[in-house]
């Protein structure tokens, strides 16, 4: 797998870890293509991986992905950005064409706000 997980992306993950669940537990990231920004996500903080999921352990934070989101991740930066008007994570896809919607990110880049992102336990 060739995806980047930057330091804000990890330490995000790991408070979501750590307020749902515990240090033994991992960050289960779904992905899905979607949307004039490429793709739409949501997450669980899970004890274990489920059948299929391949995990991904960046500095001691464990990420299971399941296939489907291994395929649209390849390549990806996943980092986090906590601005004034929105947080959440980013997916920087340098190979992603851009498209013609009216949307302020720049080509190639998927944000997903915090307060959009699905959370459960």
């Amino acid at each position: 797998m060739n995806i980047t997980i930057t330091p804000s992306a990890e330490k995000f993950i790991g408070r979501m870890i750590r307020f749902n669940g515990g240090p033994s537990f991992g960050f289960r990231l779904m992905v899905t293509a979607g949307g004039c920004s490429g793709l739409a996500s949501e997450f669980t903080v899970e004890a274990e991986p489920r059948p299929g999921d391949n995990v991904l352990i960046s500095n001691g934070v464990k990420l299971f992905l399941p296939a489907e989101s291994r395929l649209l991740l390849e390549g990806v930066t996943i980092d986090f950005t906590d601005a004034l008007m929105s947080s959440g994570l980013t997916f920087i896809n340098p190979n992603a064409a851009s498209c013609a919607c009216s949307s302020s990110a720049a080509p190639g880049v998927a944000t997903i706000s915090v307060s959009s992102i699905a959370h459960k336990h």
